[in-house]
C-alpha cells in the first residue's frame, strides 16, 4: 500500500506507453470530461503494468522521478485543476 499520495496519470495523447518514476499510480485515462474510473495499478516486482480500462502500458524507469513522464505532462494535479 502507498506510504504517499499516489499521482495520478492521464493519457490525453493517447500513446501506447507512458514512463514514469513510480511503480505505484492512478490511471484515470484521459483528463475530465473523457476520463475513466481512476483506478490504482500497483507493479510491484515488475516494471510495468497495463491499465486495464484504457490498456495504457505504464512502465517504470528508475532516472525519473515521481514528477516526470513521458510523453511530458502525463501526470495531473488534481488539486490545480479543481481550481
Amino acid at each position: 500500500m502507498a506510504a504517499s499520495v499516489v499521482p495520478h496519470f492521464a493519457n490525453d495523447a493517447g500513446a501506447e506507453k507512458i514512463t514514469v518514476g513510480v511503480k505505484e499510480l492512478k490511471c484515470m485515462g484521459a483528463r475530465a470530461p473523457f476520463d475513466h474510473p481512476h483506478v490504482f495499478l500497483d507493479m510491484g516486482n515488475d516494471d510495468q503494468v497495463l491499465c486495464p480500462y484504457c490498456s495504457t502500458l505504464y512502465r517504470y524507469d528508475e532516472r525519473f522521478t515521481a514528477t516526470d513522464s513521458d510523453p511530458e505532462g502525463s501526470i495531473v494535479n488534481l488539486e490545480a485543476e479543481a481550481h
